[in-house]
């Protein structure tokens, strides 16, 4: 059991943030197939690419 906050949070990124190829494919398929609607607001559109 880790006993640090710091032990703790790179115990956590090592469990869910691997930068695996099958992690890395995926994020860039939803990169180069974001697209925006007509309809959308320019700031909607913004936040919602920054919470990849």
């Amino acid at each position: 059991m880790e006993k640090t906050s710091f032990a703790l949070w790179k115990r956590l990124e090592t469990l869910y943030a691997t930068k695996s190829l099958a992690n890395s494919l995926v994020l860039k398929q939803r990169l180069f197939t974001f697209r925006m609607n007509n309809c959308e607001l320019l700031r909607n559109h913004i936040s919602q690419f920054s919470t990849f």
